[in-house]
């Protein structure tokens, strides 16, 4: 029953036993063992496997086989003008919120301050995980944050510009900005009020 759980979690969660052997503090050959039977898994290491997880033990080892609601880093706001701020580097993320249901394990959030896509959207999450550089044809008509080339990062709509390599930013409250420059976009995963 325990090696089932930590397997189906695994592969569920598409982390890696080397990623759980760092967890445990252990080599990977004991995670080997573990998952080979070689080895019983010890009381005071199911929480780590189950925060490691993000999955509830099953119900003999002490959880009810819930689900534990993954997390994503919050790395910055979105205020006036859709110009997202990000925390300063080597602070780390300043909260953590509930990531979306199947978030993968690069997915961040950021939060929405002012109303810069609408009233309605302040204080709203932006959640993000698939980075693309550079922006390609798939994210053409999608809302995305984006990374422009003079550093700005927006959360604006795709549109291919008629000049070569340049792009057209769209927004339903805000002129639109014409032949940017973009380093990267991300399509928008999920927003939800916070």
């Amino acid at each position: 029953m325990t090696v089932d759980w930590i397997r189906a979690g695994l592969k569920h969660t598409g982390k890696t036993r080397s990623g759980l052997a760092k967890a445990l503090g252990r080599s990977p050959s004991a995670v080997t063992d573990l998952l080979n039977g070689h080895r019983r898994l010890r009381a005071d290491e199911i929480p780590i496997v189950a925060e490691y997880l993000g999955i509830e033990p099953p119900r003999p080892l002490g959880g009810g086989g819930k689900p534990i609601t993954p997390k994503a880093p919050l790395v910055g706001y979105v205020g006036a003008g859709a110009v997202a701020h990000f925390y300063a580097e080597g602070q780390g993320p300043f909260d953590e919120v509930d990531a979306p249901i199947a978030a993968k394990p690069n997915t961040v959030a950021v939060q929405i301050r002012g109303h810069s896509l609408g009233a309605l959207f302040d204080n709203w999450l932006v959640f993000y995980d698939d980075i693309r550089d550079p922006p390609d044809e798939s994210l053409i008509g999608r809302m995305c944050v984006c990374g422009l080339t003079d550093g700005r990062v927006l959360i604006k709509a795709l549109k291919r510009s008629p000049q070569t390599g340049l792009w057209n930013l769209l927004s339903n409250t805000e002129p639109p900005i014409y032949d940017v420059g973009l380093d990267w976009a991300a399509a928008v995963r999920e927003m939800r009020p916070k």
